[in-house]
Parts: structure tokens; C-alpha cells; sequence
């Protein structure tokens, strides 16, 4: 049971069930409150039709019962309500109030001695009250500055009673020929009801009120209110309660809408923010508080009227005021935050800003970023307050570098903005030197003397562009390009791009096609020394729906990047395992090799998907051979020893990919459980012509069978290659000269052949594309 309080009520949720039981009983008190209205102002119309004394009477014992009804359902409403409780209750009290004001005035009309103003009148004013307190109470939002939202409705209300003043107070003046406390008690009335209309209207014109339907039934009652009590304003020269039936069922009415209106549900979801009342508004109700001044509809009545009118003008003042120093200091906050502290130069949000208007107005612009090179240093070397001078002196040194056509900024750190209204590359580019060659000026910080240089990245706006992000995005690509380069300063080359747009696409894509099948693992035949095929190494592809067959050169960087290599790794092994499988049922004895990268060698998910591929196809020991690169032992030695050796517990064998561009240690060669080395392409391209490269590899091929190992030579191009490699003794070869990667189908039938030697088989024209090594 939830708990908590409010204004001394104890909001306590109630229980489902009976919930469930008040909700019943809510409605059925709804229909009977409407049913008890429509009986009661029947009976009595049809008693005054037939001029029947009792109609007081009549009418007396409906409101008797009418009105309690309305203050149960409003009580039940409150009870299931908690978080509206204390509006609700205010709200039943001025029902109550209202009520039992109604039946003193009745009671007096059924001794025929009821005189305007009755003892009931004060219950009526009281009531007013109560009804203002749950209309400033109900609310589904409320303004985070409540002092602005109360001057609002002041100032809204005010502007009702002086456009009230002008239009009501004279007519109604002149019609009951009445003055002092009796005339104004009969004019509050319909002041009060418009001043309360007005209220719920400009709640929902300043959207504190989301619930439409609830705004209008709220107007409505009270605009009904106004109604019934402009005919008893009009009639007070009586000063007798002679009101016909029409005016009971006004009142009757309204309070029942009144009532619905409460008892709706709040609204679950808010649709818009409060706001505050506009200079329309505040203009407005000047306006009519100064007419209300110079016009003066009637000089008996100014004593009533013109506090309304100075009060509303009070409140418009104030509400200019506060209106004028939210706006300075809105305009102070946003000059503060486009300005950096430190250097006084415009900040990242001011460039955002110039690259929005730039774009929407079609205009050319330029980019340039530049970026500090040993600004660290400097920091922590001569200390923060050294660094902060070096960015000042760096702010002086640019505007003194460029023109004033050019726009500088610091976009934090040790990072500045050039921003140009030009797109002339080779002008750009000559402005991006001019910076280099200022800044590279020793200046004098702590008594040192230092001289700066730093990368600076230019890219120039598209004509079509439209989204400054990006534009400051190529900036930095191309700054790090110029970093990287040593240059100084670059261009945006989008070949350069490893974080554009397409590729993060293709990465996504990427992402898609793996979970949707559509990789593929092709294989490429290793051959013996006698030229038969001992082996198959796994290639992946990717069939793309509509870019066709994709080579992993293409896709893998982007595979990286993306986190994507472990998934991938994962599919590859499967279909390898399950291809292996079929070959093996079908007498087809071979070993199969598959690559494995050193993130998903050491990761938490690959060895696990590899021992279950495995069990699952029932692959027999020293059937599977994993290829890792040499950078694997560079990561976690010790790590890395203990997978290998589980790896052969296993019965997985080991093969050093790439070997001879790497670590290249014979440490490991000596301690780890390898079986295979596999001689990089790189090595064997010119081992027929290169003496130099024959002997590396002859030696390579000796240490390999000391050891006990195989010896693989990869990417044999050429007949001259492959004689070569064969004199000096290597055990497996493989290569384009030999036969290119073919898909499973095709390598299925071809494995079935008798003769699997060389020459090539003729393939797809598709299966000729490039792999990388570490496919």
C-alpha cells in the first residue's frame, strides 16, 4: 500500500478490488445525479405551468438531493485519485457551500420572505473561492516558474473583468436602476463565472491543461454560471429571487458538468509544454485596462471598476518586466555560450551555428580544423596556467594569420576552427600553410621559448549538403589524415575515409547479411609436393542482395571496425565444419584450414562456437587446422599459450599464417604446440629470381622440418614460382597458378573427380576476386 501527504490528507492508494467497486458506484452516482436534475426541473416547470404553491417546495427537496450527489461523486473521485485528492475536496466543499446557500434562499421563498441579498448569499462568495482553488490546483502540468503562470492568470482575468466592465457592469447598471453593496453583490457574480472561464481558457491556451474535452466542459459550466447570473444581475430592482425555471436549469446544469468535468481521469499522456502568455496577450490586456481608465463607463460605478483595470495594468507591468530581463538574460546566456572562456573566440556551438545558416542559405564555405601538435607536453610540463597561455597566444597568432573574411574559433581543447566563405581548394590550402608557417613562430611562455606546429584537415560544403555534422566530421577525418601524413595540411580524401557514411552502411548491412545466411565460404585447394590435393583453406564471400559476390578485402576492415569479426568467424566455422563433414562421409580424407583473427582467438564466444561446430559434425582429430597470425602472441603471450593448448587437446591442429611479416620470434616456434608454418606471399613472390629470397625461404623451409613442422607456401602466381619452391623441399602449396577459390558446390564435384591435379579448373567468372591474407 503506497502512502503519502498532501495538504494533511493521507493519500493512500485503495486496493484493486475495491477500486473496482467505488468506480461502479462512481458512474451509477453520475447518471442518477443528471436523472435527479431532469425529474426535479420537470416537475417543477410543470407545477409553476399549473401555478402550484409548492413549487419552492419541489424545487427544495431536488436540490436536497441533486447536490449531495454531486459531492459523493466527487468524494469518490477523490479517494481513487490520490495525486489530485486535495483539488477534488476543495472543489466538493465549494459544491457543498454552494448548495446549502441555494437551500437557505429556497427555504426563505417558501416563507415568502426572501429578499436580495438573503442570508445565502455569503455561501455563494464562499463557494467562489473554492472553485478558483481546484481550478489553480487541477492541472495536468504545472509551470516551472509559478510566479510567471499567476501573473499570467491575473493578468488574463483582469483583462476579462475590464472587457467585462466596459460591455456588462453599464447595460446591467442602467436595466436594474440599483446601486451600493446590492449592485455590486449582483455584479460579482457574472464577473466571478467570466473571470473563472477565462481562467480555464487561458490554462489551456498556456497549455497547462492537455485535456481538451475537460477544458471545454469546465467553460462551458462556468460560461452557463454567467448566464444564469447576468438574469438574476438584471432582475435585481426586485431585489426578490423571482427567477424562472430556465435560470434553476442553468445552475442545476453547470454544476453537473461542472462535477464530470472533475471526476474525468488525468490524462496519461502529456502532449505539449506549458508556455507562457505572449505578447499578444500581455498587449491585450493592457489595452483594455487603459481603456477601461480613459472610458470610465459609468462614474458611480468607478469605485468597482477602475481597481480591476489598475490592478490588470499592474500585473502587465510586472509581467513586461520579467518578460525583458528573461530575454537579456537569455541573450547574455547565449552570447556566453557560443563564446570559449579562455580565448574570447567563438565556441563549438557558434561554428554548428555558421555551418546551419551556411548550408540553409546555399552559401560556399570551407572547413578547416586545426589541431595542436605537443600541446600535451607543454601542459604537463610547465603546468595548466603555461597551456592556457599558449592557447591565447595561438588565438592571437590566427587572427594576425588570416584575413578578416575568415571566421576563427576554439572548439576545446587544443583544437581551432577556420571557417571560410570560399571553395577554392588551392586558396584554402595556401591559408592552411600561412597558419602552419605563424604558428611555427617561437613564442615565450615561462620564460621558454617554444614553437608550435600542428595538422590541420580542409574540407569544403557540398552544394547539396545539409547537415553541418558532417561537414565538421570530414574536417577531422581529413586532420588526421594531414597527422598522419606529416604534411601539415590535407584535403579530405574520401578514399581515406575509413568512417563515412557508405562504409558505415555497409557495416550495418554487413550486420544484416550474416544473421539473414548470406555468407558464404569458398575454398582454394592446397597441393603436396606431388601435386595432389592434401587440403582445402576456407575463404568467406558474401553474396549481398544487390551489390552480388563481395571479396573480403572489400568488407572485412569494415567487419572490424564494426565489432562484426566474431559473428562473422562464427558462421565461417560452421559451414567449414558442416562441408568437412559431408567430404569425410564421402571418403574425401582432407584437412581443412580456417582463419581466426587474435580478437576472436582471445575472446569470450569463438573457441566455444568452434568446439560445438566440431562436436555437433563429428569432426575427427587432426582434420581441422586453424590459422592465426603471428600478432596473436603479441597481445597476451600467456593467454595465448594456454588456447593453443587447448586447442590441441582438442585434436585442432595450429598453423602460423603469414609468417614472416610479423613477430617472428623463434621463442614460440620452440615452446607452443604448432604443426604447420605458412610462409607469407610476400616472401615467395621473387624467390625464383631474388637469390636473396631463395635463401631466406630455403632456410625457412630447413628450421620448419627440424621442427617437425609442414611448410606452406600461399599465393603461388606463376610456373616459375612453383618449380622453385619445390626444389627447395617445401611440403604444400597453394595459388591462383594452381586453382583459384571455387564455391562449395562446384568444390563438392570437383573433389569427386579422380584426377584432382592441375591445370585449373574453369570457374565463374564471380569466383575471381582478391582475398586478404587474414581471410
Amino acid at each position: 500500500m503506497l502512502t503519502s501527504n498532501f495538504g494533511g490528507f493521507a493519500r493512500r492508494a485503495v486496493p484493486v478490488r475495491t477500486a473496482a467497486w467505488m468506480r461502479r458506484v462512481q458512474t451509477f452516482v453520475a447518471w442518477l445525479s443528471w436523472a435527479v436534475l431532469i425529474v426535479g426541473l420537470s416537475a417543477n416547470q410543470i407545477a409553476q405551468m399549473m401555478e402550484f404553491e409548492k413549487s419552492p417546495a419541489i424545487l427544495l427537496t431536488s436540490l436536497a438531493a441533486f447536490f449531495p450527489l454531486l459531492v459523493l461523486r466527487l468524494v469518490l473521485t477523490a479517494v481513487l485519485s490520490p495525486s489530485r485528492r486535495g483539488p477534488l475536496l476543495l472543489l466538493s466543499a465549494a459544491v457543498a457551500t454552494w448548495s446549502l446557500g441555494s437551500m437557505l434562499v429556497n427555504a426563505a421563498r417558501l416563507e415568502a420572505n426572501a429578499h436580495f441579498p438573503a442570508q445565502g448569499e455569503w455561501l455563494f462568495l464562499i463557494s467562489y473561492l473554492g472553485m478558483a482553488g481546484y481550478l489553480l490546483g487541477d492541472v495536468d502540468l504545472r509551470s516551472q516558474r509559478p510566479a510567471r503562470g499567476w501573473l499570467d492568470v491575473a493578468v488574463i482575468c483582469g483583462a476579462v473583468s475590464c472587457l467585462a466592465s466596459l460591455l456588462l457592469v453599464t447595460p446591467i447598471r442602467l436595466a436594474s436602476n440599483q446601486e451600493g453593496a446590492s449592485l455590486l453583490l449582483a455584479l460579482i457574480y457574472p464577473l466571478a463565472d467570466s473571470a473563472l472561464a477565462m481562467t480555464v481558457l487561458s490554462q489551456s491556451l498556456l497549455l497547462s491543461r492537455s485535456d481538451h474535452r475537460k477544458s471545454l466542459m469546465l467553460g462551458a459550466a462556468f460560461v452557463m454560471l454567467a448566464s444564469a447570473d447576468s438574469a438574476l444581475a438584471l432582475q435585481v430592482s426586485a431585489r426578490t429571487y423571482d427567477f424562472g425555471n430556465l435560470s434553476n436549469a442553468l445552475w442545476g446544469g453547470a454544476f453537473a458538468l461542472m462535477v464530470a468535468a472533475a471526476c474525468r481521469p488525468k490524462r496519461a499522456v502529456i502532449r505539449a509544454v506549458p508556455k507562457e502568455a505572449g505578447t499578444a496577450v500581455l498587449v491585450g490586456a493592457g489595452a483594455l485596462a487603459l481603456a477601461e481608465l480613459t472610458v470610465r463607463p459609468d462614474d458611480t460605478l468607478a469605485f468597482y471598476t477602475l481597481p480591476p483595470a489598475v490592478i490588470t495594468l499592474g500585473c502587465v507591468a510586472a509581467r513586461m518586466i520579467l518578460a525583458l530581463r528573461d530575454a537579456n538574460r537569455a541573450s547574455e546566456a547565449l552570447a556566453l555560450s557560443m563564446t570559449d572562456d579562455l580565448t574570447k573566440l567563438p565556441n563549438r556551438r557558434a561554428v554548428r551555428t555558421w555551418l546551419t545558416e551556411g548550408l540553409e542559405k546555399r552559401q560556399p564555405m570551407a572547413l578547416m580544423l586545426l589541431d595542436l601538435d605537443g600541446f600535451k607536453e607543454v601542459n604537463d610540463s610547465l603546468g595548466h596556467r603555461a597551456g592556457d597561455t599558449v592557447l591565447r597566444l595561438v588565438a592571437v597568432r590566427l587572427r594576425s594569420a588570416v584575413d578578416g573574411r575568415v571566421r576563427i574559433a576554439r572548439l576545446g581543447g587544443d583544437e581551432f576552427a577556420l571557417f571560410a566563405d570560399t571553395t577554392d581548394e588551392i586558396e584554402l590550402m595556401e591559408a592552411a600553410h600561412g597558419v602552419l608557417e605563424e604558428l611555427a613562430t617561437p613564442i615565450l611562455v615561462e620564460e621558454i621559448e617554444i614553437s608550435l606546429a600542428g595538422s590541420i584537415g580542409v574540407t569544403v560544403a557540398l552544394s547539396d549538403e545539409t547537415d553541418g555534422s558532417e561537414v565538421l566530421r570530414r574536417a577531422d577525418v581529413a586532420m588526421y589524415q594531414a597527422k598522419n601524413s606529416g604534411l601539415g595540411a590535407a584535403l579530405y580524401d574520401a578514399a581515406l575515409d575509413e568512417f563515412s557514411r557508405s562504409r558505415l552502411q555497409l557495416a550495418e548491412e554487413l550486420r544484416k547479411g550474416i544473421a539473414d545466411g548470406q555468407i558464404e565460404v569458398w575454398y582454394q585447394p592446397q597441393y603436396n609436393a606431388e601435386l595432389k590435393v592434401a587440403g582445402l583453406e576456407a575463404l568467406v564471400r558474401w553474396r549481398h542482395p544487390v551489390q552480388g559476390l563481395i571479396s573480403p578485402v572489400s568488407f572485412l576492415p569494415a567487419a572490424r571496425r564494426a565489432g562484426l569479426m566474431s559473428p562473422l568467424s562464427e558462421a565461417v566455422a560452421h559451414q567449414a565444419a558442416r562441408d568437412l563433414h559431408h567430404w569425410l562421409k564421402e571418403g574425401i580424407d582432407l584437412r581443412l584450414a580456417i582463419n581466426c583473427a587474435p580478437p576472436e582467438l582471445l575472446g569470450p564466444t569463438f573457441l566455444g562456437q568452434l568446439y560445438a561446430a566440431i562436436a555437433q559434425w563429428e569432426i575427427p582429430d587432426d582434420r581441422l587446422v586453424l590459422e592465426i597470425t603471428e600478432d596473436s602472441f603479441l597481445a597476451d603471450p600467456q593467454r595465448t599459450s594456454e588456447v593453443l593448448l587447448d586447442l590441441r587437446r582438442k585434436g585442432v591442429q595450429i598453423s602460423i599464417d603469414d609468417y614472416g611479416t610479423g613477430f617472428s620470434s623463434l621463442t614460440y616456434l620452440q615452446n607452443l604446440p604448432l604443426q604447420e608454418l605458412k610462409i607469407d606471399r610476400s616472401l615467395i613472390t621473387d624467390v625464383a629470381a631474388d637469390a636473396r629470397s631463395r635463401m631466406i625461404v630455403a632456410s625457412t623451409i630447413q628450421l620448419a622440418h627440424a621442427l617437425d613442422m609442414r611448410i606452406v607456401a600461399e599465393g603461388v602466381e606463376n610456373a616459375a614460382t612453383l618449380e622453385c619452391l619445390l626444389e627447395l623441399g617445401i611440403d604444400m602449396v597453394q595459388g591462383y597458378h594452381l586453382t583459384r577459390p571455387m564455391p562449395p558446390t562446384q568444390i563438392q564435384q570437383w573433389l569427386r573427380d579422380a584426377d584432382r591435379t592441375p591445370p585449373t579448373p574453369r570457374v565463374p567468372a564471380e569466383a575471381r576476386v582478391s582475398d586478404s591474407p587474414s581471410t
